[in-house]
């Protein structure tokens, strides 16, 4: 396997599709995508900023601890959405923050984990996106960059006293358990940035580390299978072996 990347030859020759799996926040995407839209929702009104200061101090801790972070996520999107009372509703307000933020979405699209992306989908691998942030939104961003034909498997909403939480957190090992539910079967190379995602890392035949914080690549070097590229695909302050655009 190369220590830059891990591509399926180009062959046709193979006797089935090798399925490949792509997180989305900190490996496509520089940042969190779905942090960035609650923020959003939260700074539409100043009582929903007032009420989300009031709850930080309960809400904080909460995502720190990864058993009770859907509930916190939960308590920060309810804010930015009481008053949204349908599903419908909370797509037109996902596609209204796309368009008014297009030019620094655009931005934040990493030009080298899309050209990975690509080669495997020239290679004619099935290739999908699994996100902690709702496939509504991944998938509306993706549709700046002709990918919003792929399957995108993410965080499910629903609603709740008036407004919107998650229903269903695609994280950590509820992430594997909603791939699978989904139909999908061996994975065999999966990118990601998150030690919430060592379960679809150790789950790949090839994993890829990519723009891991610099604070856990020890960690990936120690649980991953020696030679496990750990890769930084253009995004300042984090770790991993630089990758150009051009290579």
């Amino acid at each position: 396997m190369s220590k830059r990347t891990w591509v399926a030859p180009l062959d046709g020759s193979r006797p089935y599709r090798p399925l490949v799996v792509f997180d989305f926040d900190h490996t496509l995407y520089n940042g969190d995508s779905g942090s960035h839209l609650v923020l959003w929702l939260i700074q539409r009104h100043w009582a929903r900023q007032a009420a989300a200061l009031l709850l930080s101090p309960l809400l904080l801790p909460m995502i720190a601890w990864l058993p009770t972070r859907r509930y916190a996520i939960s308590g920060y999107l309810w804010i930015g959405t009481v008053g949204t009372h349908r599903r419908r509703d909370m797509d037109r307000l996902i596609d209204r923050y796309v368009q008014l933020h297009a030019d620094q979405i655009r931005r934040r699209l990493l030009p080298v984990a899309l050209k990975v992306l690509q080669r495997h989908r020239d290679a004619g691998d099935r290739v999908i996106i699994a996100t902690g942030a709702s496939p509504e939104l991944a998938r509306a961003i993706l549709d700046f960059v002709a990918h919003q034909d792929l399957p995108v498997i993410g965080s499910l909403g629903g609603p709740f006293l008036g407004g919107m939480i998650t229903t269903e957190h695609c994280h950590h090992q509820n992430k594997m358990r909603m791939i699978w539910d989904a139909g999908y079967d061996q994975i065999e190379v999966a990118y990601s940035d998150s030690s919430a995602d060592l379960p679809l890392l150790k789950a790949a035949r090839h994993p890829v580390v990519v723009n891991p914080k610099r604070s856990r690549v020890a960690m990936f070097e120690r649980v991953l299978p020696e030679g496990t590229p750990i890769l930084n695909w253009g995004v300042k302050g984090r770790g991993g072996e630089p990758v150009l655009a051009d290579t």
